[in-house]
């Protein structure tokens, strides 16, 4: 009956996204309270239980996203990122263009977040196309691919910090490992994938002028091209430094082990970094402090949505916890003959193809994955990967990513599914993969 309750309330919460179109978060709390409800928790215990789970999940995440949302903020308006691009791809040449426009995507895409990556950098493709007179989407995809796949498997983004916190993973190691796992990914889904793709033409070429990549206004200035390389990878660098840098010193020498354990701590990382930021690209380049400031402020409001799903995600775990529930579970998901990691891929998949939302995707999956992470000796960095992998399959007609895909692009329904879908499948099939076989080498 327990586990009814649970597959019914999972089948509400898919029906209420995706076919209501209820708001995620309310579809979040209310499905929750209800849960709660048929599992018979005490009415008098509901409320603190959702309060409770909304701390628990909060307390770890909002400043690391809330700084991350503000670096990529700055990165965009600064034109650090338009920078960038353009030196990829003057790099690359045009005979390599799809591998420089893959890798441009990826080192733009770690701090920006996907949603304002795709706006920034679809004019970017639109001048490289206008230049070389080369099919948009050939050139394109391997870029939005590397967005897609940063995305899902890398922090600072939400989903990926999310699920360190929900999994008690490390971030370091999850960043690290989400590196390794997202080349394959994007070398197959992006460039040799897009080989294929030479014949889809683009009927919308003319929505975007040769300067629509302008990110930056014209009285500021713009940032040098190392300035801007430098800043948009300072988090990479950091958290790799100081997950390896323990390993280095002595056990014994406690003060620089709990100073290394301090400035290691992914906030402070991500605190240090918007200190570099706001005067490499802002004081810097022209801006005083109150419009970067304002900068800063545009970022937060731009991921308060995502940020109220995450905490109703975790209003749903804590309903499982209370209950009991998240015991049972755990006991039965070990019983099944099939790989823990595959079990986690398996499940994210399919409710992202019922809900859309890689995010909401993810979080709703951990909910039900959590115990048994905590009951198994699956590493817990490798099943955020694999959630994240899971996370990205096949984005079809119910997620807003494809219809992005299709508008900018001028592409019929047809051609967005053979193109966009199929290299959403693609990443996420050689992720699960990448992911399977990191775990041998560590295991």
């Amino acid at each position: 009956m327990v586990f009814l309750i649970v597959l019914l309330s999972l089948l509400l919460l898919i029906v209420s996204i995706s076919y209501l179109k209820i708001n995620a978060f309310l579809s979040f709390l209310i499905v929750s309270i209800l849960t709660a409800i048929a599992l018979g928790l005490p009415l008098s215990k509901i409320p603190i239980t959702v309060e409770k789970g909304i701390a628990a999940i909060m307390g770890g995440l909002t400043l690391i996203i809330v700084l991350g949302a503000m670096l990529g903020k700055i990165i965009a308006e600064s034109g650090a990122a338009s920078n960038i691009a353009t030196v990829m791809v003057r790099l690359f040449g045009e005979k390599y263009l799809p591998w420089g426009m893959a890798v441009t995507g990826f080192i733009v895409g770690i701090p920006l977040f996907y949603g304002v990556g795709f706006v920034l950098l679809v004019p970017l493709i639109f001048s490289i196309v206008y230049q070389y007179k080369l099919p948009a989407v050939y050139i394109g995809l391997p870029m939005l691919a590397a967005l897609s796949v940063t995305h899902g498997f890398i922090p600072p983004h939400p989903s990926p910090v999310a699920l360190v916190v929900l999994f008690d993973a490390n971030m370091g190691l999850t960043l690290i490992y989400g590196l390794i796992v997202s080349i394959p990914a994007i070398i197959i889904g992006g460039p040799i994938f897009g080989k294929t793709l030479k014949n889809i033409n683009s009927s919308s070429d003319s929505i975007f002028q040769p300067n629509a990549e302008q990110t930056a206004e014209a009285q500021f200035r713009k940032p040098g091209v190392l300035l801007s390389f430098l800043t948009a990878l300072v988090p990479v660098f950091l958290l790799i430094l100081f997950t390896i840098l323990p390993y280095c010193i002595p056990a014994s020498n406690t003060f620089l082990q709990e100073l290394i354990v301090f400035l290691g701590a992914p906030a402070i990382v991500m605190l240090a970094v918007i200190f570099v930021a706001t005067f490499t690209l802002g004081i810097k380049q022209g801006r005083s402090i109150v419009q970067v400031m304002s900068v800063y402020g545009d970022a937060v409001k731009d991921i308060a949505m995502i940020l109220l799903i995450i905490a109703g995600s975790g209003v749903f775990k804590q309903v499982m916890e209370e209950s009991g529930v998240s015991l049972l579970l755990a006991e039965s998901l070990k019983s099944l003959a099939i790989h823990p990691l595959i079990l986690a891929w398996t499940i994210t998949a399919i409710i992202r193809g019922c809900v859309g939302s890689a995010t909401v995707a993810a979080l709703t999956a951990a909910t039900v994955l959590l115990p048994l992470t905590q009951s198994t000796a699956v590493d817990a960095n490798l099943m955020v990967l694999a959630i994240g992998a899971g996370s990205l399959m096949f984005s079809h007609v119910n997620d807003a990513g494809f219809w992005m895909f299709k508008e900018y692009f001028g592409l019929t329904v047809k051609d967005t599914l053979r193109s966009w879908s199929i290299m959403e499948a693609i990443v996420s099939i050689v992720g699960l993969a990448a992911v399977l076989l990191l775990s041998l080498i560590i295991a």
